[in-house]
């Protein structure tokens, strides 16, 4: 019997032995192509000796400094490498363990920015519906998926939520996606000016939703608009990037395809790639050097914060990314596999839409095309997925309550970067298997 709290403790989870490349393999010596990442964070597969590598090295230097007192070598790099690349005026680093981190010390810069400024009345922070930000409170209470929410609503801070930029549900027919995209962005101005403009804090949002939504991408013009809404009323703009950020959707950061930075930013899980837990929030210059005339310090502190071991595995994932072309290469095998889904699925009578960009790509599941109606809530759809596949050797991430945090299902695609054209077909051929079992049941 497991002495470990699992998170569904009625179904232990299978034993991780060893991984080789895109694969997981278990106690027993079975393969399971990664097909997710896990949670879209093995993006280097799970035995990359360049990063295991560097690890070693630092081991053999320092393993770990309270930043209380050091910095370290491997903090000041990577801080130096994501600065030189990031988009904006994104300039300084504040390097945390994980997602869920980064998201609060984000929103608690925020906060701390605007008093320090001379602006306390500025707390209200804007998200939208069907997002997620991570599992803290205060990130969850920024987030806004429905079932998540519920159990811990009495003891999460009042956030107020905006509907999302999701073309596939919410355009309407006779509407051009710019159009569309204007009418989404807009939302945003209309719940500033009813909740009052010099209360508002921060508009947060994921440039690409991930696991809440599966893969939702804002469509053309959307974000620069939200850009010109939060600069017309002095409100920050953050952007969440934990999911869908370093290079996961064909580019370092996921903004920059969209041609909008924010004024301040949280990325992790690819940027660790699995190999280390580490998370970063990026700021201006401006939010900080706000904080330095101010109070002098930022009030947020955690034990890890710069880890050196870490940053050492995140140096080295970052120079996997940009040197080594796999940031290319997540564009390319992404185009390859989104090609392969269409091909295989496009027509399918249960798959209603196919999206996402380089390898972060999603399927949503209905019932019928037709009317996109989602199958019943109470059927698991999305756990008889998940199950099925593992069962064929194929890891895949699904959701529920795509449609509006209650009901709807879908699969969220986020393998490695190194995946080939033969562990594409092999993907594509275990996921027909799979739909083909649970649509027949």
């Amino acid at each position: 019997m497991s002495k470990i709290f699992h998170r569904t403790p009625i179904q232990i989870p299978l034993h991780a032995s060893s991984g080789d490349g895109a694969y997981l393999i278990d106690q027993d010596g079975k393969y399971y192509l990664d097909g997710c990442g896990g949670a879209a964070v093995s993006c280097l597969g799970h035995s990359d000796q360049f990063v295991k590598q560097a690890m070693r090295e630092q081991l053999d230097k320092l393993a770990y400094a309270h930043t209380g007192f050091f910095t370290s070598a491997p903090a000041e790099t990577l801080a130096e490498n994501l600065i030189a690349r990031a988009p904006g005026e994104l300039d300084k680093v504040y390097l945390v363990s994980g997602g869920s981190e980064a998201m609060e010390t984000a929103l608690k810069l925020a906060r701390q920015y605007f008093i320090d400024k001379g602006e306390p009345k500025r707390h209200k922070v804007i998200a939208r519906q069907q997002s997620y930000h991570g599992n803290t409170l205060g990130a969850l209470a920024t987030g806004g998926n429905k079932w998540r929410r519920a159990p811990y609503a009495p003891m999460l801070f009042e956030t107020f939520h905006i509907a999302p930029c999701y073309e596939y549900r919410h355009r309407a027919p006779n509407e051009s996606t710019e159009y569309y995209g204007k009418r989404a962005a807009n939302e945003l101005e209309s719940e500033i000016l009813r909740l009052g403009p010099e209360s508002v804090m921060a508009f947060v949002a994921e440039p690409v939703v991930g696991a809440t939504a599966g893969a939702v991408p804002a469509v053309e013009g959307y974000l620069k608009r939200i850009r010109e809404i939060c600069d017309q009323y002095g409100i920050l703009l953050i952007f969440d990037e934990v999911m869908c950020g370093m290079g996961r959707t064909g580019s370092l950061f996921a903004c920059d395809q969209d041609g909008v930075a924010p004024d301040i930013m949280s990325i992790a899980k690819g940027l660790g790639a699995g190999y280390q837990p580490i998370g970063a929030m990026l700021c201006s210059r401006n939010i900080a050097d706000t904080i330095t005339e101010g109070a002098g310090y930022f009030k947020n502190g955690h034990t890890y914060l710069g880890h050196p071991m870490a940053a050492a595995a995140a140096n080295a994932v970052l120079h996997r990314l940009i040197h080594d072309g796999l940031v290319g290469r997540s564009k390319e095998m992404g185009d390859k596999l989104k090609a392969a889904l269409e091909e295989r699925f496009g027509e399918h009578p249960h798959i209603g839409d196919i999206r996402g960009r380089g390898l972060f790509i999603g399927l949503e599941i209905v019932e019928d095309r037709e009317t996109k109606e989602p199958f019943d809530p109470a059927r698991q759809l999305y756990a008889q997925l998940k199950q099925v596949a593992l069962d064929k050797g194929l890891m895949i991430y699904p959701g529920n309550g795509t449609k509006d945090g209650m009901s709807g299902d879908h699969i969220l695609l986020a393998p490695p970067f190194i995946i080939t054209d033969d562990q594409v077909g092999e993907l594509i051929d275990k996921l027909d298997q799979t739909f083909d079992q649970v649509f027949a049941a």
